[in-house]
C-alpha cells in the first residue's frame, strides 16, 4: 500500500506566500499580482498577530513535513534509484530558508517590535507611500484600483496609529528622533509640487482625473493626519522608557539576525570593521595622490572633485547618464562573466519622490517583467551630481548588484519558489552581493579613471564605518586606543555623525539621514560588509578547491541561482558548489 506521498519544503513556501499575499497586499503588488491591488495591509497589532499565526502554522507544517519518512514520489527519497541531486537542493535550501526567516519574523513579533516601527526608510508608512509608485497604470483598470488603494490609506493608517498607540502602552514607544525625521519627510512630501498623492494623480486619464483626484485627496490627507498624530500626541509620548536611541546587545543581536540571518558575533564584525577601516585608508590616501599629486588628504580631494570634477547637471540629465552606465555594464558583462537572461537585461534609472530617506534604492521588476526593475536617485533639492560617486553606487544598485541578482532570481522564480526569490529577502545576501559586485567591477578594470576608483573606495568605507558605528552607538562600545580618531570615549550618535564627516564625503543632509537611518534599524547597516565578506570568502574557497578548473562565470552563475539565504546557509551552499 503507498503512503501519501509528503509536502515538499517548495510547496509549503508556496502556500505560504498564497496566505501571506492575503495579508500583505503591498508585497503582492511588488511580485505583480492583480488580487488585492486595491487593498493594504492591516498594520493593527490584530493584523500583525495574523501574520506571526501564519507563520507559526507553517513552522509546524515544515517540522510535519521533514518528521515524515520519505516516499517514492519525493524528487529526492532516494527509494527508486530516481533521486534528482538539483531538485533535492532546491527542496534543502527552501527549508533553510523558511525555518530561518519565520523563525527570525517570529522572535521581532514576540518583542513586540511591530509596536513601534517607525524609521526614516522603511516603516509602515513608507511602504504604503511607495507602493504607488510601481502600481501599473497603463489602463483605465489599472487607474480604477489605484483609485481604490488610495481610498483605502486611512484606514490602513489607522491600524498603524492603533499599533504605535499600543506600544506607548506597554513602554514600548518608537524614539523621538525616528518620530521628528518622519514628521519632516512627511512635511517635504506633502509640500513638494502638487503635494502628496497629487502628482500620481496628475498623471490619470482625462476620464478618470477627477475619480483619481479625490481619491489622492482622501489619501494625502490621512497621511497629513498621521503627521499632525505625530507632532501633537504620539512624539510627545515617546519620551519616556523605550525611547532610547541605543537599543542594547539584546535587541541589536535579534536585529542583526534578522537583517543577516545569522547568529553573530558582534565583537568579532565589530573588529572586522575596524580591519576594514584601516585596510581602505591607505588605499584611499594612495587613489588620492592619482586625483591630486601630492599626498593629500582622500576627502579634501573628494571635496575638490565634488566642486571641480567631473559632472552631469540637471536630473533628467543624470537619469540618462544612469541609464546609459548600467546599458553599457550589461553589454559588458553579459556573456564574458555572466549568463543574463533576455528579460534581466532591462533595468530603469529613476528620480525618486521627495520625502524620502537620502540614500538611492533599488525596485525588483515584476514577476512577469512587466514592470522591470529599477533604480532610484534621491536629489535631496540638488541639481548637479558629480559623477565620482555615482558609478559604483549604480553597479551597486544596478548591474551587476542588485538588478543582476533580483532579476536573476524572478526569472528563476518558476524552477526555485516565490518565497525563495521575491519575498523572503534577506540583507546580507542581498546587500552583501551588490557591495561584492562593486569590489569586483575594481578587479574587473572598470574603475580605472582615479576619480571613480577613489569614489569606489569612498564607498566602501562608508560600509566599514557603518559597522564600526551601528554596532558601536547601540552596544554603547568604547572607541579602541588603535583608533585615529577619539581613542578611548563611548560611542553616541554624535560622534558617530562626527565620524560619518570626517571619513566619508556624503555631504551633510545624507549623513543626517543617515544617523538616523542606524538607529532606526539596528543591524541592517552591517549586513553589507558582513555579507560582502560571505561572498568573497566563498568565492576563494571555490577557488582554493577548484584550482585551475575555477571558472568565474560558471561561480557566479551558481552561486546566484541559490537563490535566497541567510549568511550562515548561504555560506554552507557555497561550499557545496
Amino acid at each position: 500500500m503507498l503512503r501519501p506521498q509528503r509536502e515538499l519544503p517548495r510547496q509549503i513556501s508556496d502556500a505560504h506566500v498564497d496566505a501571506l499575499l492575503a495579508l500583505d497586499p503591498i508585497t503582492g503588488t511588488y511580485l505583480g499580482t492583480s488580487a488585492g491591488a486595491d487593498r493594504l495591509p492591516d498594520f493593527s497589532p490584530d493584523g500583525a498577530l495574523g501574520a506571526a499565526e501564519l507563520a507559526r502554522g507553517t513552522l509546524v507544517r515544515l517540522a510535519v513535513a521533514e518528521a515524515a519518512p520519505p516516499t517514492s514520489a519525493d524528487g529526492a527519497a532516494g527509494g527508486d534509484g530516481d533521486a534528482d541531486p538539483e531538485a533535492d537542493g532546491v527542496e534543502r535550501r527552501c527549508a533553510r530558508l523558511l525555518r530561518e526567516r519565520l523563525d527570525a519574523e517570529l522572535a521581532q513579533h514576540e518583542a513586540g517590535e511591530h509596536l513601534r516601527a517607525v524609521d526614516n526608510i522603511s516603516s509602515p508608512l513608507h511602504r504604503v507611500r511607495k507602493v504607488f509608485a510601481v502600481m501599473p497604470t497603463r489602463t483605465a483598470e489599472d487607474w480604477a484600483v489605484i483609485a481604490r488603494r488610495l481610498r483605502a490609506v486611512p484606514a490602513c493608517l489607522s491600524g498603524y496609529r492603533a499599533s504605535l498607540a499600543e506600544g506607548v502602552r506597554r513602554g514600548t514607544a518608537a524614539a523621538p528622533r525616528q518620530v521628528r525625521a518622519n514628521v519632516a519627510q512627511l512635511e517635504e512630501w506633502l509640500g513638494a509640487g502638487a503635494g502628496g498623492f497629487g502628482r500620481l494623480a496628475a498623471g490619470a486619464p482625462p476620464q478618470q482625473a477627477a475619480e483619481v483626484a479625490a481619491a489622492a485627496r482622501v489619501a494625502t490627507g490621512a497621511f497629513a493626519e498621521l503627521a499632525e498624530w505625530f507632532r501633537r500626541e504620539y512624539g510627545a509620548q515617546a519620551t519616556g522608557a523605550g525611547a532610547e536611541d541605543a537599543v542594547g546587545r539584546e535587541r541589536y543581536t535579534r536585529f542583526a539576525r534578522h537583517y543577516t540571518g545569522a547568529d553573530l558575533d558582534l565583537d568579532e564584525a565589530h573588529a572586522y570593521g575596524w580591519e576594514e577601516f584601516h585596510r581602505l585608508l591607505p588605499a584611499m590616501r594612495a587613489e588620492a595622490t592619482r586625483v591630486l599629486p601630492g599626498g593629500q588628504d582622500p576627502w579634501v580631494v573628494l571635496g575638490w572633485l565634488g566642486d571641480h570634477g567631473r559632472s552631469v547637471h540637471g536630473a533628467e540629465e543624470t537619469r540618462l547618464w544612469l541609464q546609459s552606465l548600467m546599458d553599457e555594464a550589461v553589454e559588458a558583462l553579459d556573456g564574458r562573466h555572466f549568463d543574463i537572461a533576455e528579460p534581466v537585461r532591462r533595468v530603469e534609472s529613476c528620480i525618486a519622490p521627495p520625502g524620502g530617506a537620502a540614500a538611492p534604492y533599488y525596485s525588483q521588476p515584476s514577476l512577469d517583467f512587466t514592470r522591470p526593475g529599477r533604480t532610484w536617485l534621491p536629489t535631496l533639492g540638488r541639481t548637479r551630481f558629480p559623477t565620482h560617486n555615482l558609478v559604483s553606487t549604480w553597479y551597486h544598485e544596478g548591474f551587476p548588484g542588485h538588478h543582476l541578482q533580483l532579476g536573476h532570481w524572478t526569472f528563476l522564480a518558476d524552477g526555485l519558489s516565490r518565497y525563495q526569490t521575491k519575498v523572503a529577502r534577506v540583507s546580507a545576501t542581498t546587500e552583501g552581493w551588490a557591495l561584492y559586485a562593486e569590489r569586483l567591477m575594481d578587479e574587473l578594470g572598470f574603475l580605472t579613471d582615479p576619480a571613480h576608483r577613489l569614489g569606489h573606495l569612498d564607498a566602501q568605507m562608508m560600509r566599514a564605518v557603518r559597522v564600526i558605528v551601528d554596532i558601536g552607538m547601540h552596544l554603547r562600545m568604547r572607541i579602541p586606543a588603535g583608533s585615529p580618531f577619539r581613542p578611548g570615549e563611548r560611542w553616541t550618535p554624535a560622534l558617530a555623525r562626527e565620524f560619518l564627516g570626517r571619513y566619508s564625503s556624503r555631504p551633510a543632509a545624507y549623513l543626517d539621514s543617515e544617523v538616523i537611518r542606524y538607529l532606526g534599524r539596528p543591524g541592517q547597516a552591517i549586513s553589507y560588509k558582513l555579507g560582502e565578506r560571505a561572498w568573497l570568502e566563498g568565492r576563494e574557497r571555490a577557488r582554493a578547491k577548484q584550482g585551475a578548473d575555477f571558472d568565474l562565470k560558471r561561480w557566479h552563475m551558481a552561486a546566484l541561482s541559490l537563490g535566497s539565504l541567510g549568511l550562515r546557509d548561504l555560506s554552507d551552499e557555497l561550499d557545496s558548489l
